[in-house]
Protein backbone atom coordinates (compact mmCIF):
# COMPACT_ATOMS: atom_id res chain seq x y z
CA UNK A 1 0.00 0.00 0.00
CA UNK A 2 1.18 3.42 -0.77
CA UNK A 3 2.09 5.83 2.01
CA UNK A 4 -0.62 7.91 2.88
CA UNK A 5 -0.50 11.78 2.10
CA UNK A 6 -2.25 14.83 2.64
CA UNK A 7 -4.26 16.53 -0.04
CA UNK A 8 -6.98 19.50 -0.38
CA UNK A 9 -9.80 19.01 -2.03
CA UNK A 10 -12.83 21.59 -3.07
CA UNK A 11 -16.25 20.30 -1.61
CA UNK A 12 -17.44 22.24 -4.75
CA UNK A 13 -15.60 21.32 -7.43
CA UNK A 14 -13.03 18.28 -6.62
CA UNK A 15 -10.33 19.75 -7.69
CA UNK A 16 -7.40 18.55 -5.70
CA UNK A 17 -4.63 20.87 -4.00
CA UNK A 18 -0.89 20.01 -2.62
CA UNK A 19 -1.41 22.41 0.46
CA UNK A 20 -3.89 24.59 1.71
CA UNK A 21 -5.32 27.60 0.04
CA UNK A 22 -8.51 29.90 0.56
CA UNK A 23 -9.72 30.23 -2.67
CA UNK A 24 -10.48 26.91 -5.19
CA UNK A 25 -7.81 27.75 -8.52
CA UNK A 26 -10.40 24.97 -10.22
CA UNK A 27 -13.60 27.06 -9.41
CA UNK A 28 -12.62 30.21 -7.24
CA UNK A 29 -14.57 29.09 -4.20
CA UNK A 30 -13.48 30.35 -1.22
CA UNK A 31 -12.68 28.45 2.00
CA UNK A 32 -13.91 25.60 0.52
CA UNK A 33 -10.99 23.00 0.59
CA UNK A 34 -10.73 19.87 3.11
CA UNK A 35 -8.15 17.83 3.95
CA UNK A 36 -7.94 14.42 2.94
CA UNK A 37 -5.61 11.35 3.11
CA UNK A 38 -5.00 9.48 -0.09
CA UNK A 39 -2.46 6.60 -0.88
CA UNK A 40 -3.23 4.95 2.87
CA UNK A 41 -7.05 3.87 1.54
CA UNK A 42 -8.38 1.54 -0.62
CA UNK A 43 -9.68 2.89 -4.40
CA UNK A 44 -13.48 2.85 -4.61
CA UNK A 45 -13.57 0.35 -6.66
CA UNK A 46 -11.87 -2.54 -4.42
CA UNK A 47 -14.83 -2.03 -1.77
CA UNK A 48 -16.02 -5.23 -0.63
CA UNK A 49 -19.60 -6.66 -1.69
CA UNK A 50 -21.87 -9.19 -2.89
CA UNK A 51 -20.26 -10.47 -6.44
CA UNK A 52 -24.09 -10.24 -7.69
CA UNK A 53 -24.02 -6.26 -6.84
CA UNK A 54 -21.16 -5.43 -8.79
CA UNK A 55 -22.78 -5.76 -12.39
CA UNK A 56 -20.91 -2.82 -13.90
CA UNK A 57 -22.42 0.26 -15.44
CA UNK A 58 -24.41 -2.28 -17.53
CA UNK A 59 -20.92 -3.14 -19.41
CA UNK A 60 -19.62 -6.71 -19.50
CA UNK A 61 -15.40 -7.06 -18.36
CA UNK A 62 -13.16 -8.91 -21.27
CA UNK A 63 -16.40 -8.39 -23.99
CA UNK A 64 -15.23 -8.31 -28.07
CA UNK A 65 -16.74 -5.48 -29.86
CA UNK A 66 -19.37 -5.70 -31.65
CA UNK A 67 -20.95 -3.88 -34.60
CA UNK A 68 -23.84 -1.55 -33.35
CA UNK A 69 -26.26 -3.23 -36.07
CA UNK A 70 -26.00 -6.24 -34.36
CA UNK A 71 -26.30 -4.56 -30.60
CA UNK A 72 -29.87 -6.32 -29.44
CA UNK A 73 -32.39 -3.37 -28.35
CA UNK A 74 -33.80 -4.22 -25.29
CA UNK A 75 -37.37 -2.73 -24.54
CA UNK A 76 -37.55 -0.93 -20.64
CA UNK A 77 -40.84 -2.07 -18.66
CA UNK A 78 -41.21 0.92 -16.34
CA UNK A 79 -42.39 1.09 -13.35
CA UNK A 80 -45.06 3.82 -12.62
CA UNK A 81 -44.58 5.96 -9.52
CA UNK A 82 -48.08 6.20 -8.83
CA UNK A 83 -47.51 9.84 -9.10
CA UNK A 84 -48.57 11.09 -12.79
CA UNK A 85 -46.77 14.28 -12.45
CA UNK A 86 -43.31 12.57 -11.53
CA UNK A 87 -44.23 9.94 -13.64
CA UNK A 88 -43.81 12.51 -16.30
CA UNK A 89 -40.68 13.99 -15.25
CA UNK A 90 -39.17 10.66 -15.16
CA UNK A 91 -40.44 10.01 -18.99
CA UNK A 92 -42.85 7.61 -18.00
CA UNK A 93 -41.87 6.09 -14.65
CA UNK A 94 -38.75 3.97 -13.38
CA UNK A 95 -36.56 2.12 -15.50
CA UNK A 96 -35.69 -0.77 -13.49
CA UNK A 97 -32.24 -0.85 -12.44
CA UNK A 98 -32.00 3.14 -12.43
CA UNK A 99 -30.83 5.96 -10.44
CA UNK A 100 -32.37 9.02 -9.29
CA UNK A 101 -30.70 11.87 -7.52
CA UNK A 102 -33.15 14.42 -6.34
CA UNK A 103 -32.24 17.79 -4.87
CA UNK A 104 -33.49 20.99 -3.21
CA UNK A 105 -33.39 23.24 -0.64
CA UNK A 106 -33.83 22.34 2.89
CA UNK A 107 -37.43 21.28 3.40
CA UNK A 108 -39.11 21.89 -0.10
CA UNK A 109 -40.34 18.66 -0.36
CA UNK A 110 -37.95 16.16 -0.99
CA UNK A 111 -38.58 13.83 1.43
CA UNK A 112 -41.87 13.75 1.66
CA UNK A 113 -41.99 13.46 -2.57
CA UNK A 114 -39.96 9.82 -1.41
CA UNK A 115 -42.11 8.63 0.97
CA UNK A 116 -45.26 9.38 -1.18
CA UNK A 117 -43.35 7.20 -3.96
CA UNK A 118 -42.38 5.00 -1.49
CA UNK A 119 -46.35 4.65 -0.18
CA UNK A 120 -47.47 3.85 -3.44
CA UNK A 121 -44.68 1.32 -4.46
CA UNK A 122 -45.96 -0.71 -1.45
CA UNK A 123 -49.87 0.19 -1.62
CA UNK A 124 -49.31 -2.34 -4.71
CA UNK A 125 -47.34 -4.91 -2.80
CA UNK A 126 -44.44 -4.05 -3.85
CA UNK A 127 -41.17 -3.82 -1.17
CA UNK A 128 -39.51 -0.73 -0.48
CA UNK A 129 -36.40 -0.33 1.65
CA UNK A 130 -36.37 3.46 2.85
CA UNK A 131 -32.24 4.05 4.19
CA UNK A 132 -32.49 7.72 6.45
CA UNK A 133 -29.54 8.90 7.51
CA UNK A 134 -31.33 12.05 9.15
CA UNK A 135 -33.77 11.06 10.61
CA UNK A 136 -35.03 8.51 13.19
CA UNK A 137 -37.34 6.07 12.91
CA UNK A 138 -40.38 7.81 14.99
CA UNK A 139 -40.07 10.52 12.99
CA UNK A 140 -40.58 8.71 9.81
CA UNK A 141 -43.55 7.57 11.26
CA UNK A 142 -44.56 10.58 11.88
CA UNK A 143 -44.02 11.86 8.25
CA UNK A 144 -46.02 8.68 7.05
CA UNK A 145 -48.88 9.03 9.26
CA UNK A 146 -49.13 12.65 8.00
CA UNK A 147 -49.36 11.61 4.84
CA UNK A 148 -51.47 8.15 5.77
CA UNK A 149 -49.17 6.13 4.10
CA UNK A 150 -50.17 2.58 6.28
CA UNK A 151 -48.48 0.13 3.83
CA UNK A 152 -46.94 -2.94 5.92
CA UNK A 153 -44.26 -3.24 2.63
CA UNK A 154 -41.99 -0.17 3.84
CA UNK A 155 -39.10 -1.26 5.13
CA UNK A 156 -37.32 1.40 6.74
CA UNK A 157 -33.70 1.37 8.48
CA UNK A 158 -31.52 3.99 10.11
CA UNK A 159 -28.35 3.50 8.27
CA UNK A 160 -25.07 5.47 7.63
CA UNK A 161 -22.86 2.54 6.84
CA UNK A 162 -22.44 1.67 2.58
CA UNK A 163 -21.12 -1.93 3.94
CA UNK A 164 -24.74 -2.36 5.96
CA UNK A 165 -26.76 -0.58 3.34
CA UNK A 166 -25.69 -2.85 0.63
CA UNK A 167 -26.02 -6.00 3.41
CA UNK A 168 -29.59 -4.68 3.77
CA UNK A 169 -30.09 -4.65 0.03
CA UNK A 170 -28.57 -7.64 -0.84
CA UNK A 171 -30.74 -8.99 2.33
CA UNK A 172 -34.03 -7.78 1.60
CA UNK A 173 -33.64 -7.45 -2.49
CA UNK A 174 -36.17 -4.80 -2.41
CA UNK A 175 -38.59 -3.58 -5.53
CA UNK A 176 -37.27 0.02 -4.91
CA UNK A 177 -34.63 1.93 -2.59
CA UNK A 178 -34.40 5.41 -0.96
CA UNK A 179 -31.18 6.84 0.30
CA UNK A 180 -32.11 9.85 2.56
CA UNK A 181 -29.83 11.50 1.90
CA UNK A 182 -26.57 10.68 0.53
CA UNK A 183 -24.49 12.51 2.15
CA UNK A 184 -24.70 10.96 5.08
CA UNK A 185 -23.95 7.57 3.85
CA UNK A 186 -20.27 7.01 4.39
CA UNK A 187 -17.61 3.75 3.54
CA UNK A 188 -15.51 2.40 6.09
CA UNK A 189 -12.51 1.63 3.94
CA UNK A 190 -12.07 5.78 3.12
CA UNK A 191 -10.97 7.54 6.08
CA UNK A 192 -12.86 11.27 4.84
CA UNK A 193 -15.72 12.26 6.59
CA UNK A 194 -19.20 11.60 5.38
CA UNK A 195 -20.48 14.57 2.53
CA UNK A 196 -16.41 14.43 1.36
CA UNK A 197 -15.84 14.25 -2.11
CA UNK A 198 -13.71 11.23 -2.20
CA UNK A 199 -16.50 9.51 0.06
CA UNK A 200 -19.42 11.34 -2.03
CA UNK A 201 -17.48 9.77 -5.13
CA UNK A 202 -16.82 6.04 -3.77
CA UNK A 203 -20.77 5.63 -2.28
CA UNK A 204 -22.40 6.98 -5.21
CA UNK A 205 -20.59 4.23 -7.39
CA UNK A 206 -20.97 1.73 -5.07
CA UNK A 207 -24.59 2.58 -4.74
CA UNK A 208 -25.03 2.90 -8.80
CA UNK A 209 -23.52 -0.09 -9.19
CA UNK A 210 -25.81 -2.23 -6.74
CA UNK A 211 -28.70 -0.76 -8.19
CA UNK A 212 -27.85 -1.87 -11.70
CA UNK A 213 -26.55 -5.29 -10.74
CA UNK A 214 -29.77 -5.96 -8.49
CA UNK A 215 -32.19 -4.12 -11.12
CA UNK A 216 -33.50 -1.78 -8.31
CA UNK A 217 -34.85 1.73 -8.75
CA UNK A 218 -33.17 3.67 -6.44
CA UNK A 219 -33.48 7.24 -5.08
CA UNK A 220 -30.79 9.16 -4.25
CA UNK A 221 -31.65 12.42 -1.86
CA UNK A 222 -29.44 14.97 -2.05
CA UNK A 223 -28.51 18.43 -0.51
CA UNK A 224 -28.02 21.68 -2.51
CA UNK A 225 -25.20 24.44 -1.72
CA UNK A 226 -26.11 27.92 -1.39
CA UNK A 227 -26.33 28.08 -5.42
CA UNK A 228 -28.55 25.86 -5.64
CA UNK A 229 -26.81 23.05 -7.12
CA UNK A 230 -26.22 19.39 -5.33
CA UNK A 231 -23.39 19.26 -3.20
CA UNK A 232 -20.73 17.62 -3.98
CA UNK A 233 -18.76 17.42 -7.31
CA UNK A 234 -20.42 17.44 -11.01
CA UNK A 235 -18.75 14.13 -11.23
CA UNK A 236 -22.05 13.04 -8.99
CA UNK A 237 -24.26 13.96 -11.08
CA UNK A 238 -22.32 12.57 -14.29
CA UNK A 239 -23.17 8.88 -12.28
CA UNK A 240 -26.13 8.97 -11.83
CA UNK A 241 -28.66 8.17 -14.86
CA UNK A 242 -31.36 11.29 -14.04
CA UNK A 243 -30.73 14.43 -12.11
CA UNK A 244 -33.93 16.01 -10.79
CA UNK A 245 -34.00 19.57 -8.82
CA UNK A 246 -37.20 19.96 -6.43
CA UNK A 247 -37.85 23.88 -6.43
CA UNK A 248 -40.08 26.49 -5.01
CA UNK A 249 -40.18 30.42 -3.86
CA UNK A 250 -40.53 31.35 -0.28
CA UNK A 251 -43.70 31.90 1.03
CA UNK A 252 -45.56 30.16 -1.65
CA UNK A 253 -47.24 26.35 -1.52
CA UNK A 254 -46.36 25.52 -5.34
CA UNK A 255 -43.21 23.28 -5.91
CA UNK A 256 -41.91 22.79 -9.27
CA UNK A 257 -39.91 19.23 -9.99
CA UNK A 258 -37.77 19.80 -13.03
CA UNK A 259 -35.77 17.43 -14.77
CA UNK A 260 -31.68 18.33 -15.83
CA UNK A 261 -30.59 15.15 -16.90
CA UNK A 262 -32.62 12.02 -18.25
CA UNK A 263 -30.98 9.24 -19.81
CA UNK A 264 -34.43 7.57 -20.32
CA UNK A 265 -36.40 10.39 -20.82
CA UNK A 266 -37.00 14.35 -22.07
CA UNK A 267 -34.53 16.55 -20.35
CA UNK A 268 -36.24 20.12 -18.78
CA UNK A 269 -39.15 18.35 -18.41
CA UNK A 270 -41.36 19.58 -15.33
CA UNK A 271 -44.15 18.34 -12.71
CA UNK A 272 -46.08 20.69 -10.52
CA UNK A 273 -47.35 20.27 -7.08
CA UNK A 274 -49.07 21.66 -4.06
CA UNK A 275 -47.88 21.45 -0.52
CA UNK A 276 -50.17 20.82 1.89
CA UNK A 277 -50.62 19.51 5.69
CA UNK A 278 -51.14 16.11 4.15
CA UNK A 279 -48.43 16.21 1.79
CA UNK A 280 -47.75 17.39 -1.84
CA UNK A 281 -51.09 17.19 -4.25
CA UNK A 282 -50.41 16.94 -8.32
CA UNK A 283 -51.54 19.93 -9.77
CA UNK A 284 -52.32 18.63 -13.02
CA UNK A 285 -53.47 22.22 -14.84
CA UNK A 286 -50.34 24.45 -13.79
CA UNK A 287 -51.73 27.12 -16.14
CA UNK A 288 -54.89 27.86 -14.48
CA UNK A 289 -52.79 27.98 -11.43
CA UNK A 290 -50.65 31.01 -12.52
CA UNK A 291 -53.38 32.94 -13.84
CA UNK A 292 -55.69 32.19 -11.24
CA UNK A 293 -55.29 35.85 -9.62
CA UNK A 294 -54.58 37.75 -12.95
CA UNK A 295 -56.37 41.42 -12.59
CA UNK A 296 -58.87 42.53 -15.41
CA UNK A 297 -57.67 45.38 -17.23
CA UNK A 298 -54.54 46.30 -15.19
CA UNK A 299 -51.94 47.68 -17.18
CA UNK A 300 -48.50 45.82 -17.43
CA UNK A 301 -49.66 42.48 -17.81
CA UNK A 302 -49.37 40.30 -20.49
CA UNK A 303 -50.21 36.03 -21.01
CA UNK A 304 -47.51 34.55 -22.74
CA UNK A 305 -47.37 30.95 -23.49
CA UNK A 306 -43.97 29.18 -22.70
CA UNK A 307 -42.97 25.24 -22.82
CA UNK A 308 -41.02 23.11 -20.53
CA UNK A 309 -40.02 20.00 -21.95
CA UNK A 310 -43.24 18.80 -23.71
CA UNK A 311 -45.67 20.55 -21.44
CA UNK A 312 -46.73 24.49 -22.98
CA UNK A 313 -47.55 26.47 -19.75
CA UNK A 314 -49.82 29.90 -19.36
CA UNK A 315 -48.11 31.94 -17.40
CA UNK A 316 -48.58 36.21 -16.68
CA UNK A 317 -45.75 38.29 -17.05
CA UNK A 318 -45.96 41.88 -15.02
CA UNK A 319 -44.33 44.94 -15.49
CA UNK A 320 -44.23 48.10 -13.84
CA UNK A 321 -42.58 50.98 -15.14
CA UNK A 322 -42.96 54.44 -13.28
CA UNK A 323 -40.95 57.54 -12.83
CA UNK A 324 -38.06 57.64 -10.55
CA UNK A 325 -38.09 59.62 -7.18
CA UNK A 326 -35.95 57.72 -4.82
CA UNK A 327 -32.32 58.18 -6.55
CA UNK A 328 -30.54 56.27 -9.53
CA UNK A 329 -33.40 54.48 -11.92
CA UNK A 330 -33.61 50.87 -11.26
CA UNK A 331 -34.13 47.31 -13.22
CA UNK A 332 -35.54 44.65 -11.37
CA UNK A 333 -36.81 41.47 -12.83
CA UNK A 334 -38.31 38.29 -10.41
CA UNK A 335 -38.47 34.78 -13.00
CA UNK A 336 -36.71 36.49 -15.56
CA UNK A 337 -33.10 37.02 -16.76
CA UNK A 338 -32.27 41.06 -15.55
CA UNK A 339 -29.96 41.05 -18.66
CA UNK A 340 -32.53 40.06 -21.37
CA UNK A 341 -34.66 42.99 -19.97
CA UNK A 342 -32.19 45.61 -19.83
CA UNK A 343 -31.33 44.63 -23.75
CA UNK A 344 -35.25 44.19 -24.57
CA UNK A 345 -35.96 48.22 -22.98
CA UNK A 346 -32.65 49.20 -25.15
CA UNK A 347 -34.24 47.76 -28.30
CA UNK A 348 -37.72 49.52 -27.57
CA UNK A 349 -36.20 52.58 -27.32
CA UNK A 350 -33.86 52.12 -30.61
CA UNK A 351 -36.75 50.88 -32.55
CA UNK A 352 -39.85 52.46 -31.76
CA UNK A 353 -38.50 56.10 -30.70
CA UNK A 354 -40.36 55.48 -27.28
CA UNK A 355 -38.13 56.95 -24.40
CA UNK A 356 -38.26 54.95 -21.40
CA UNK A 357 -34.65 55.76 -19.81
CA UNK A 358 -34.74 57.31 -16.13
CA UNK A 359 -37.77 55.62 -15.10
CA UNK A 360 -37.69 52.68 -12.44
CA UNK A 361 -38.29 49.17 -14.18
CA UNK A 362 -39.77 46.15 -12.66
CA UNK A 363 -40.48 42.82 -13.88
CA UNK A 364 -41.88 39.98 -12.50
CA UNK A 365 -43.32 36.17 -13.51
CA UNK A 366 -46.72 35.60 -11.68
CA UNK A 367 -47.10 33.11 -9.29
CA UNK A 368 -43.22 32.02 -8.47
CA UNK A 369 -42.51 30.82 -12.23
CA UNK A 370 -39.47 30.95 -14.10
CA UNK A 371 -38.88 31.93 -17.88
CA UNK A 372 -35.73 30.93 -19.39
CA UNK A 373 -36.71 30.71 -23.04
CA UNK A 374 -36.56 33.74 -26.12
CA UNK A 375 -40.37 33.08 -26.81
CA UNK A 376 -40.85 35.40 -23.54
CA UNK A 377 -39.57 38.33 -25.16
CA UNK A 378 -42.24 39.29 -27.04
CA UNK A 379 -44.65 39.12 -23.93
CA UNK A 380 -42.20 41.20 -21.99
CA UNK A 381 -41.59 43.99 -23.97
CA UNK A 382 -45.94 43.72 -24.31
CA UNK A 383 -45.54 44.07 -20.54
CA UNK A 384 -43.28 47.14 -20.27
CA UNK A 385 -45.15 49.18 -22.94
CA UNK A 386 -48.50 48.31 -21.03
CA UNK A 387 -46.76 49.58 -18.24
CA UNK A 388 -45.77 52.35 -19.83
CA UNK A 389 -48.18 53.58 -21.68
CA UNK A 390 -50.99 52.81 -19.20
CA UNK A 391 -53.17 50.80 -21.76
CA UNK A 392 -54.45 47.56 -20.79
CA UNK A 393 -53.34 44.39 -22.45
CA UNK A 394 -56.63 42.77 -23.84
CA UNK A 395 -57.45 40.16 -22.01
CA UNK A 396 -58.32 37.19 -24.36
CA UNK A 397 -54.77 37.97 -26.30
CA UNK A 398 -51.33 35.94 -25.65
CA UNK A 399 -48.41 36.89 -27.18
CA UNK A 400 -45.02 35.07 -27.74
CA UNK A 401 -41.91 35.51 -29.60
CA UNK A 402 -38.41 35.97 -29.75
CA UNK A 403 -37.05 39.67 -30.25
CA UNK A 404 -34.25 40.44 -32.50
CA UNK A 405 -31.79 43.20 -31.95
CA UNK A 406 -32.70 44.93 -34.76
CA UNK A 407 -36.56 45.00 -33.37
CA UNK A 408 -37.44 41.98 -35.50
CA UNK A 409 -39.45 39.36 -34.25
CA UNK A 410 -38.39 35.78 -35.08
CA UNK A 411 -40.44 32.43 -35.15
CA UNK A 412 -39.81 30.28 -32.19
CA UNK A 413 -40.41 26.23 -31.79
CA UNK A 414 -43.82 24.38 -30.38
CA UNK A 415 -45.84 27.30 -32.20
CA UNK A 416 -48.96 25.66 -32.36
CA UNK A 417 -49.20 23.56 -28.76
CA UNK A 418 -49.14 26.94 -27.24
CA UNK A 419 -51.44 28.37 -29.18
CA UNK A 420 -53.74 25.09 -28.68
CA UNK A 421 -53.08 25.44 -24.57
CA UNK A 422 -54.11 29.19 -24.58
CA UNK A 423 -57.53 27.84 -26.70
CA UNK A 424 -58.05 25.25 -23.79
CA UNK A 425 -58.53 28.07 -21.14
CA UNK A 426 -60.54 30.56 -23.38
CA UNK A 427 -58.06 32.78 -24.64
CA UNK A 428 -59.25 34.20 -28.63
CA UNK A 429 -56.51 35.88 -29.73
CA UNK A 430 -52.58 34.96 -30.40
CA UNK A 431 -49.94 37.89 -31.56
CA UNK A 432 -46.97 35.67 -32.82
CA UNK A 433 -44.09 35.89 -35.05
CA UNK A 434 -45.15 36.02 -38.68
CA UNK A 435 -41.91 32.74 -39.54
CA UNK A 436 -44.73 30.47 -37.73
CA UNK A 437 -47.05 30.91 -40.36
CA UNK A 438 -45.78 27.27 -41.54
CA UNK A 439 -45.64 26.01 -38.79
CA UNK A 440 -49.55 27.15 -38.08
CA UNK A 441 -51.03 25.57 -41.41
CA UNK A 442 -49.12 21.93 -41.08
CA UNK A 443 -51.45 21.28 -38.22
CA UNK A 444 -54.36 23.14 -39.83
CA UNK A 445 -56.13 20.81 -42.71
CA UNK A 446 -59.80 20.11 -44.02
CA UNK A 447 -60.13 17.35 -41.88
CA UNK A 448 -58.41 19.04 -38.63
CA UNK A 449 -58.82 23.33 -37.48
CA UNK A 450 -57.11 23.25 -34.29
CA UNK A 451 -57.57 27.43 -34.52
CA UNK A 452 -61.55 27.51 -35.67
CA UNK A 453 -62.77 30.46 -33.57
CA UNK A 454 -59.25 31.54 -32.55
CA UNK A 455 -58.07 34.97 -33.98
CA UNK A 456 -54.32 34.88 -35.32
CA UNK A 457 -52.55 38.06 -35.49
CA UNK A 458 -48.83 38.01 -36.76
CA UNK A 459 -45.76 40.53 -36.46
CA UNK A 460 -42.65 40.95 -38.23
CA UNK A 461 -41.68 43.89 -36.03
CA UNK A 462 -41.73 45.40 -32.44
CA UNK A 463 -43.83 48.36 -34.45
CA UNK A 464 -46.36 45.81 -35.69
CA UNK A 465 -46.92 44.44 -32.36
CA UNK A 466 -47.44 48.12 -31.25
CA UNK A 467 -49.92 49.09 -34.30
CA UNK A 468 -52.27 45.67 -33.41
CA UNK A 469 -52.07 45.51 -29.77
CA UNK A 470 -51.54 49.53 -28.15
CA UNK A 471 -53.27 51.40 -32.05
CA UNK A 472 -51.00 53.25 -34.28
CA UNK A 473 -51.25 56.75 -32.22
CA UNK A 474 -48.49 55.34 -30.43
CA UNK A 475 -45.99 55.91 -32.94
CA UNK A 476 -47.54 58.37 -34.38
Amino acid sequence: MAKARAVYVCQSCGYEHAKWSGKCSGCDEWNSLVEETRGGEKPASSLKSGPSLRAGYGAEGGMEPVRMADVELVEHNRINSGISEFDRVLGGGFVPGSVVLLGGDPGIGKSTLALQVAGDFAGRGLDVLYVSGEESLSQLKMRAQRLRIEADNVWVVGETSLERVEQRLRDKKPDMMVIDSIQTIATDQLTSSPGSVAQLRAVTSALTQSAKGLNIPTVLIGHVTKDGAIAGPKVLEHMVDTVLYFEGQPGMNYRVLRAVKNRYGSTNEIGVFEMRSTGLKEVHNPSAMFLAERPDNASGSAVVPIVEGTRPLLVEIQALVSPNNYGPPRITSIGVDQTRVMLLLNIIEKRTGLKIAGQDVFVNVAGGARVNEPAADLGIAVALLSSYLDRPVPGNLVVFGEVGLTGEVRAVPQAAGRLIEAKKLGFERGMLPRGNVPAIEEVTTPESAPFDGFKLEFARTLADLIREVFGADVLS
